[in-house]
C-alpha cells in the first residue's frame, strides 16, 4: 500500500512540451511502472501531437476524458502555473503536483480560495513531488536512490528529502512513500495532511518529518502527532545549523516576532514526543533507533 499514488495512478503532464516538462516526464515514464502511468500531456497549442508516444491534448478536461488520468504534474512557467492548477481542479482531478518554483503569491492565494470545497489534493508548488518507490514517481526526485520499504518521509525541503532517503538506504531501510510538500508560504498539503495519511497507512511503520524555519505548520503538526499518531516520528528543522547571518529555506521561511525559528519548532516537537535531531546527518540513525 502507499499514500497518494501507486502503480495504478494515471498521470498527465501540464507543460509537457517545455524543456523541463519533457526531461522529467521522460525520467518518470522510464521509472518502474511509468510507461503505464504517464498517459497524457497538455498544451493548448500542441493538441493532436505527441511526446515520444504520449498523446498531447488541448485541455486537462479532454486529457482526462480520453485517457482516464486522475493526476497531473505541472511544469508550467511561474506566471501561468496557478492557472494550470485551476484548470486541473476545475476538471475534477484527484491529485495535482505543481513542481514550478516562483509562482506569484497573489496567484496562489486566489487558487487556494478557488479550491475551497473541491476534492482535489494539491502538492506544491515549488516541490520535488511524490514517489512510491518501485511503483511510480511524479516529480523531479532521483528515482534510483529510493527503495520500497516501510518508512514514510514528508519534507518541505527537496534536498533534505533526498538526504533523508540516502541515509535510510545506507541503513537498509526502504520507504513507503516520500512526499515533498514544498516551502512556499501558500501551498497545498501541509505536514499534518501527509501525517494523517501515513498514520492510517498499514504499510508505514515510522515517519521522518523535515521542516523549515518560518510559519507554524510544523508546530501544528507536532500537536496533532501528540494526540493522534500511533507511529514513531523523527524530526529535523532546516535552518537549525545555518551559519550566522545566512538565510535558509524557501520563500515560506519568514520569521516574525521570534516565531517560526528552528529552535522554537524543535522545542515544540520535543514536547510533543517527536524524536528530534539538530544534525541533519543523524536523521536516518535516529529513525532506526526508534523502530
Amino acid at each position: 500500500m502507499s499514500i497518494l499514488i501507486d502503480k495504478h495512478t494515471k498521470v498527465m503532464t501540464q507543460g509537457i512540451t517545455g524543456k523541463t516538462g519533457q526531461f522529467h516526464t521522460r525520467m518518470c515514464r522510464d521509472y518502474a511502472n511509468g510507461k503505464e502511468c504517464f498517459v497524457a500531456g497538455v498544451n493548448p497549442n500542441k493538441a493532436g501531437e505527441n511526446f515520444e508516444g504520449i498523446p498531447i491534448f488541448g485541455t486537462v478536461k479532454e486529457a482526462k476524458q480520453q485517457t482516464g488520468a486522475t493526476a497531473s504534474v505541472i511544469y508550467v512557467p511561474p506566471p501561468f502555473a496557478a492557472a494550470a492548477i485551476d484548470e486541473a481542479v476545475d476538471a475534477g482531478l484527484d491529485l495535482v503536483i505543481c513542481i514550478t518554483e516562483g509562482v506569484p503569491v497573489r496567484d496562489m492565494i486566489n487558487t487556494r480560495y478557488r479550491m475551497q470545497g473541491k476534492h482535489t489534493i494539491l502538492v506544491g508548488p515549488n516541490c520535488p513531488g511524490v514517489i512510491t518507490p518501485e511503483e511510480i514517481k511524479i516529480g523531479i526526485m532521483p528515482g534510483h536512490i529510493h527503495k520500497k520499504g516501510r518508512i514514510g518521509v514528508v519534507s518541505r525541503s527537496g534536498t533534505l528529502t533526498y538526504e533523508a532517503v540516502g541515509q535510510l538506504m545506507e541503513l537498509g531501510l526502504g520507504q513507503s512513500t516520500c512526499v515533498g510538500i514544498g516551502g512556499d508560504p501558500v501551498n497545498g498539503m501541509k505536514h499534518i495532511d501527509v501525517m494523517r495519511l501515513f498514520n492510517a497507512d498499514p504499510e508505514t511503520d515510522a515517519v521522518i518529518m523535515v521542516g523549515e524555519i518560518g510559519g507554524e505548520d510544523e508546530e501544528v503538526c507536532a500537536r496533532w502527532i501528540k494526540d493522534n499518531m500511533k507511529k514513531p516520528v523523527v524530526g529535523f528543522i532546516a535552518g537549525v545549523t545555518a551559519p550566522p547571518g545566512k538565510r535558509m529555506g524557501h520563500a515560506g521561511a519568514i520569521i516574525s516576532g521570534g516565531k517560526g525559528t528552528a529552535q522554537e519548532k524543535l522545542a515544540v516537537m520535543e514536547e510533543c514526543g517527536i524524536k528530534v535531531t539538530r544534525n541533519p546527518a543523524e536523521m536516518g540513525r535516529l529513525l532506526k533507533s526508534v523502530l
